[in-house]
C-alpha cells in the first residue's frame, strides 16, 4: 500500500489517504485506545506498510496475534464491505505476508534473544531486579571494580559470584567507592534467585545479540522481527528493561545520519505504560533523551497505548504522529482522560475532539500525522486501512517453518556460550588463595615440628649434661673420700694395702654409677609423663 507520492498509507479520511510521510517516520509516533478498540491491528498496518517500503520493525507480541503478519490475509466480509470507502475494488488486493523472523527471550517460540550482564548496566539491571536506590549504589560499585580490573560480567553465576567476593573484600573498596552493606549484597542475592526461578536467567549471557541484525531486509521488504512476549509479560519489569535496553542499544551503536527519506528501523513498544512505572526520575531522564536524540540514527518509535497520558509529557511531546482509537468514559477520571487526549491533538472545526474520541467505531480513529515542515496536521476522523496479511494467531506448524526458515541466524544465537569472564576468574583466584593457605598452614606445622625436635634434643642434651656432672660429682666425691682417708691413715701411720685402695675405688666407681643410672631414669619418666 506504500506509494512514494503518498508516503507511508495508513487510513482513508474525507478528503482521501492519509499517511506518514517517510521522512517524517523518525519522529516517533503514539497509538492509543481502550481494549478492543483496534490497536494491534492499526500496528501491524503500519508495520505492513514500512515493511513493503523496505523498512525493518521490531514489535512485541503480547497475545501471539501479530504472528499472523507472517502469513498472507484472505478477503473476508467485513473487508468486501469496507473496499468503496477506501475507493477499492476486489481486484486491486493482493493479500500476502512478510518476511518475519521470531525472537523470544526464553528460546521456546524463536530465536534467543540475549545481553550479558555487563551490557545491561547497573542502573537497568538494578530496575529488573526490583533494587532501591542504595542497593543500586552497590550494583555500581561492583561494576566500577569489574571494570578496572578488566573482567567481563556476562550471566547470573557471574554476578553471583561477584557479590560473593563483593562481601568478603567490602573494607577494602568502602574508602574508596562509600560503604558497601552487607544487607544490600543479601537483598541482590534474593532478588537474583528470584529471577532464576522463573526462567529469566536465560536471557544474560553470550552470544550476545547483535542490533545489526534486526536491520536486514528481503527481496527489497524490510524484515519485521517480532518478539514473542506472552510470557515475558508475566515480568513486566524484565520486558519493558529489555525493550529499553535495545532503544539504548541502537542509540549507542547506530551512527548519525539525520532525516532519511525514510526510516532505517521503526520499534514499536506495546503496553508502554510499563516502561514509567516505578522508574526513578534519572532513567526517566535518560529514556527521554534517547528517544529525543535516536531520530538522529534514523530510528522512529512507536508507542502503543491505552491512555496518552499513561505517557510522560516531556516525552509525549516527542510522538508527532499519532492514531487515537476510542475511549470509554465510564468515571470522573475517565472523563479527565478523554479530555487530556483531545487536547493532544491540533483542533479540527468540523467536530469536537473530546466528543469524537468517544463515538469512534472499531477500525475507526482520530488520526494526526506530520506535514513536511513538522508540524502536526489538523486531526481527522478516520477509517484505517486493513492489512493483507493475516490477522490473528499462527499455528505452531507455520512458527517452526518460519524458525526453520532462518537456520543461519537461529543458529548464531541458539545455543548458550561461555567464555572466562567472573566465576571463572574469581573461582581460579580463590583457587590460589586457597592453595596458597595451604602452603602457608603446612609450611607453619614444618616449623612448629622443628622447633618442637629441637626442643627435644635440648631437652635430651640437658639430660646427659646432668648424668655426666652426676657421675662426676660422684666419682669426685667418693675419691676425694678415699685419697682423704689415705693422706689421714699416712698421717696417723696405719698403712694401706693396694688392694685396699682398689676395692675402695671400685665401690666409689659402682656407687656414682648407680646414682647417675637412677637420675636418669628419673629425669626419662618425668619427661615421659609431662609428654602424655
Amino acid at each position: 500500500m506504500y506509494t512514494q507520492e503518498n508516503g507511508f498509507y495508513i487510513a482513508h479520511g474525507p478528503n482521501g489517504p492519509i499517511s506518514i510521510l517517510g521522512n517524517m517516520a523518525n519522529r516517533h509516533g503514539l497509538i492509543a485506545g481502550a481494549t478492543g478498540t483496534g490497536k494491534t491491528v492499526t500496528l501491524q498496518v503500519i508495520a505492513e506498510s514500512f515493511c513493503k517500503a523496505g523498512v525493518p520493525c521490531f514489535m512485541a507480541d503480547m497475545k501471539g496475534d501479530l504472528s499472523g503478519v507472517s502469513q498472507p490475509g484472505k478477503l473476508s466480509g467485513f473487508i468486501e464491505k469496507r473496499l468503496p470507502e477506501f475507493g477499492m475494488k476486489q481486484e486491486d488486493l493482493t493479500f500476502e505476508g512478510c518476511p518475519v523472523r521470531f525472537y523470544d527471550v526464553f528460546g521456546e517460540q524463536g530465536i534467543p534473544m540475549r545481553a550479558t550482564i555487563g551490557e545491561m548496566g547497573p542502573d537497568l539491571m538494578g530496575r529488573i531486579l526490583g533494587l532501591n536506590d542504595t542497593q543500586t549504589g552497590v550494583l555500581n560499585i561492583l561494576y566500577r571494580i569489574l571494570d578496572e580490573k578488566g573482567i567481563l560480567l556476562d550471566d547470573v553465576k557471574d554476578l553471583r559470584s561477584a557479590l560473593d567476593w563483593l562481601s568478603k573484600h567490602a573494607k577494602e573498596y568502602s574508602t574508596q567507592y562509600g560503604n558497601v552493606a552487607s544487607a544490600s549484597i543479601g537483598a541482590i542475592q534474593r532478588a537474583l534467585l528470584h529471577l532464576e526461578n522463573q526462567g529469566a536467567d536465560k536471557f544474560f549471557g553470550i552470544p550476545s545479540f547483535n542490533i545489526q541484525d534486526l536491520m536486514d531486509t528481503r527481496d527489497g521488504r524490510g524484515v519485521l522481527s517480532v518478539l514473542a512476549a506472552d510470557k515475558l509479560m508475566l515480568q513486566p519489569k524484565l520486558y519493558s528493561t529489555f525493550l529499553l535496553w535495545l532503544i539504548s542499544e541502537l542509540y549507542s551503536t547506530l551512527p548519525e545520519v539525520g532525516d532519511l527519506e525514510k526510516p532505517k528501523l521503526v520499534f514499536f513498544f506495546d503496553e508502554a505504560h510499563m516502561l514509567f512505572e516505578d522508574t526513578s526520575k534519572a532513567l526517566t531522564d535518560k529514556i527521554e533523551q534517547v528517544i529525543r536524540l535516536i531520530r538522529s540514527k534514523g530510528v522512529g518509535i512507536f508507542f502503543i497505548s491505552q491512555l496518552p497520558t499513561d505517557i510522560p509529557d516531556v516525552i509525549l511531546g516527542q510522538l508527532g504522529n499519532r492514531v487515537q482509537h476510542a475511549l470509554r468514559a465510564y468515571t470522573p477520571r475517565d472523563q479527565k482522560a478523554v479530555k487530556v487526549a483531545a487536547e493532544t491533538f491540533r483542533a479540527n472545526p468540523d467536530f469536537k475532539t473530546d466528543e469524537a474520541i468517544l463515538e469512534l467505531e472499531t477500525g475507526e480513529a482520530l488520526v494526526s500525522f506530520l506535514d513536511e515542515k513538522g508540524a502536526p496536521s489538523v486531526v481527522e476522523r478516520a477509517k484505517v486501512l486493513f492489512p493483507l496479511s493475516q490477522i490473528g494467531a499462527i499455528t505452531e506448524g507455520q512458527r517452526l517453518d518460519i524458525m526453520n526458515a532462518n537456520r543461519d541466524i537461529n543458529n548464531k544465537y541458539k545455543e548458550a556460550q561461555d567464555r572466562e569472564s567472573v566465576f571463572e576468574v574469581f573461582a581460579r583466584e580463590a583457587e590460589a588463595e586457597a592453595r596458597a593457605a595451604e602452603e602457608a598452614a603446612a609450611a607453619k606445622e614444618a616449623e612448629k615440628e622443628a622447633a618442637k625436635e629441637e626442643k627435644a634434643k635440648k631437652k635430651e642434651k640437658t639430660i646427659w649434661d646432668k648424668v655426666w656432672k652426676a657421675v662426676v660429682t660422684a666419682v669426685t666425691g667418693t675419691l676425694a673420700t678415699i685419697l682423704g682417708k689415705t693422706v689421714s691413715d699416712s698421717i696417723t701411720g696405719k698403712k694401706s694395702k693396694n688392694t685396699s685402695v682398689k676395692d675402695a675405688a671400685g665401690r666409689a666407681v659402682k656407687n656414682a654409677t648407680t646414682a647417675a643410672t637412677r637420675q636418669i631414669v628419673r629425669d626419662v619418666l618425668g619427661n615421659v609423663i609431662k609428654g602424655k
